[in-house]
């Protein structure tokens, strides 16, 4: 890896990296996603100032490594092309890395491997439409090849990957098979698993299974064993022994290692892509509480149509053309609205954002009393990963939002009706909206003695705002028609509370409580406005009527403590003159189109933010330098187009600074860049707000 960070030249969507030898388009982001559908199939290229895929090895989100090696032999010569192996006693080169690329679903690199290019593509598919293909926890590698001397080459494809992926502890042991047919797979897991565990403080799961699969065709072989003995095979051969290791011992024992090799000839004209899958399989996949604390098992919503995971398998890999299609349709057409809505900065911006969004969720469904699949029953589940873990953190599906709303707005539905029929049971004993669905996922099992974080006005202005803008988008009803009770009581406890907010918790809770907020008290104030707009939806215009007046005159009096006494901005507290604050919440009357924010306030606050930015953008709050990507984003949907432009300029100068190799983190300093240990959140999902206003 290249640890000199020299400047960044943006060349018409093509980066040019002084200090690395490829070009990058659009940039080399801070890590480039690789297999990322899941909160445990989330395999990313960390990067910095720059790594080739053959530099480095791929890691987990939280940076621990993911064993993924691939190697090419082409008429008798080695060469690696992914990952960093060492294979003592054998000889191979690295190929040169010439250029990378992302798109919202594909990360594609190309490589020479002597006389031949190789391009290797990762691709995620996101498809929200297609709930079937959406929930499928498996991504592809694609590896084709062209000679560049016109000549015929006879070229060997190698990929494997290690028990690491079972394991955020190698010293546990695991144990694997291998099927063969059609389609060749072998599966790895842990030899004993905890039922919806994770391994403390590490992200990753501690059941299920990995599947790394291909199809039988060009010569295909595989082994299992020693990592070296593995690859020194394919390295002196070019072909594997068809062996199996069945000596099951733990993964930092000899690294047991799953391959596969196929042989093909290329000549001028790209070959058919090799292709590949990944994928990690847990059944169930979500603990879920119900009335009188029952807890529900949840599978993934693509159990409703195969009965195997081999048949799912199978379907997939053949359909890698049909995937990689949709996905070239949906890259293009998140390019095209992004750019013609708002510029290229910002489309570059949210096509780095749409795999890390989706990779935070899981599609899921239950069974019915008959054991048939209960297609009506679908829930949505968003892991806050690498914050506090939780499972479907109010706070932190709020600001993703506008990805959902984007891509599927009825993926918001889904992901609020776990929440809102939770509440519905009356276990909650809070009045005001939970946080989270629980502490750790994938258990969503509640918070029946109420000590969940404790952010009243936070949530209940959150879940007020996002089932109003879902009822606006869709025209369904169903939702606020059945929980309108639920809706109203937070309502209430919001005309009681956020004029004047107690010392509370807001979504920034890493800066601490503090009292009358000003940014938390308008996003009550929204939110009981969206309380009135849902009543007079369902037709009670009586108390639509009053929480409007009621909105109105909080606004009244909102400004007058809110406003600094220059009358230039908005304060973090109110009548404080010492600290301002990023406005984000203004963004919420903007959304659902309320109009209860005056023109005057956004216009002073755009002023504002123009005439104080820092280097990466402008902070949270004053009290510290600390900025947030979506936030800053939120916040551009209410100033000028000028100051927009601004804040995407900040947040995309940011991600090409070379300043950290995790992904997208969303919390940051803006003077400085220095990342905090907020990465692979699914919030980045927010920067597409700028396409749902």
């Amino acid at each position: 890896m290249l640890f000199i960070l020299l400047f960044v030249t943006v060349l018409s969507a093509v980066t040019v990296v002084c200090g690395v030898n490829w070009t990058a388009t659009p940039f080399v982001p801070p890590s480039y996603p690789l297999a990322v559908r899941t909160p445990y199939l989330s395999a990313w290229l960390p990067q910095g100032a720059g790594a080739a895929l053959n530099s480095v090895w791929p890691s987990f989100w939280n940076g621990q490594p993911l064993g993924w090696t691939g190697l090419v032999n082409v008429d008798g010569e080695a060469y690696s092309f992914l990952g960093d192996p060492v294979v003592s006693g054998s000889t191979f080169t690295k190929a040169t890395q010439k250029s990378a690329k992302f798109t919202s679903t594909q990360s594609t690199f190309v490589l020479d491997a002597g006389p031949v290019t190789l391009t290797v593509n990762f691709l995620s598919p996101v498809e929200p439409t297609n709930l079937l293909h959406q929930s499928i926890p498996f991504s592809y590698l694609a590896v084709s090849a062209v000679s560049t001397d016109g000549a015929r080459h006879t070229v060997a494809i190698y990929n494997d990957i290690t028990a690491e992926w079972v394991a955020g502890d190698t010293s546990l042991v695991a144990n694997w098979t291998t099927t063969t047919g059609s389609v060749y797979t072998h599966q790895v897991q842990l030899a004993n698993q905890t039922l919806f565990g994770e391994f403390s403080g590490q992200g990753q799961t501690q059941y299920g299974s990995v599947y790394f699969s291909s199809i039988n065709a060009n010569a295909l072989t595989y082994q299992t064993g020693q990592d070296t003995v593995v690859r020194a095979q394919f390295i002196k051969n070019a072909t594997l022994a068809n062996t199996e290791d069945t000596n099951f011992r733990a993964v930092n024992n000899d690294w047991p290692t799953f391959a596969f090799a196929h042989t093909i000839t290329v000549g001028a004209t790209v070959s058919t892509p090799v292709k590949f899958t990944i994928g990690q399989v847990r059944d169930p996949a979500i603990e879920y509480i119900l009335a009188g604390n029952v807890h529900q098992k949840r599978s993934s919503y693509w159990w409703s149509t195969y009965t195997t995971v081999a048949a799912l398998i199978s379907d997939f890999i053949n359909a890698y053309p049909t995937a990689l299609a949709t996905a070239n349709a949906f890259d293009a057409k998140v390019q095209k609205d992004a750019t013609s809505k708002v510029s290229t900065a910002y489309a570059e911006i949210t096509a780095l954002a749409v795999r890390q969004a989706f990779g935070a969720t899981e599609l899921t469904i239950s069974k019915a009393s008959d054991g048939t699949w209960n297609k009506s029953d679908i829930m949505m589940f968003m892991k806050e990963i690498s914050s506090d873990g939780n499972i479907n953190t109010v706070d932190v599906i709020y600001p993703a939002w506008p990805i959902f709303m984007y891509t599927n707005p009825t993926l918001g539905k889904y992901l609020l009706n776990g929440l809102l029929a939770y509440q519905a049971t009356g276990q909650y004993p809070n009045q005001w909206a939970v946080h989270d669905l629980g502490a750790e996922y994938p258990a969503a099992i509640g918070h029946n003695l109420g000590n969940d974080e404790k952010m009243p006005i936070e949530e209940c202005g959150n879940m007020l705002i996002m089932s109003l803008d879902y009822l606006q988008r869709t025209k369904d009803t169903s939702l606020v028609s059945r929980y309108s009770a639920l809706l109203d009581q937070w309502a209430t406890y919001l005309i009681g509370n956020t004029l004047y907010p107690e010392d509370q918790l807001a979504t920034t809770d890493f800066s601490g409580s503090l009292p009358n907020q000003t940014n938390l008290a308008v996003k009550g104030i929204i939110g009981i406005k969206a309380m009135s707009e849902i009543w007079a939806t369902l037709g009670n215009t009586d108390k639509s009527a009053s929480y409007a007046s009621t909105a109105s005159s909080y606004m009244t009096s909102w400004q007058q403590a809110g406003i600094s006494s220059d009358g230039t901005h908005l304060l973090l507290e109110y009548h404080n003159q010492t600290y301002d604050v990023l406005s984000y919440n203004l963004a919420a009357d903007k959304l659902l189109g309320t109009g209860i924010v005056p023109a005057s306030v956004t216009a002073l606050q755009s002023t504002y933010y123009a005439n104080n930015f820092d280097l990466y953008g402008f902070p949270i709050d004053s009290r510290s330098p600390f900025t947030s990507a979506q936030w800053s984003l939120w916040t551009a949907t209410t100033t000028s187009t000028a100051v927009r432009d601004t804040f995407i300029s900040k947040l995309h100068n940011w991600l090409t600074s070379g300043s950290t190799s995790t992904p997208f983190g969303d919390r940051f300093l803006d003077d400085t860049g220095v990342s905090s240990a907020n990465k692979a959140r699914p919030v980045v999902g927010g920067v597409f707000i700028l396409l749902v206003v």
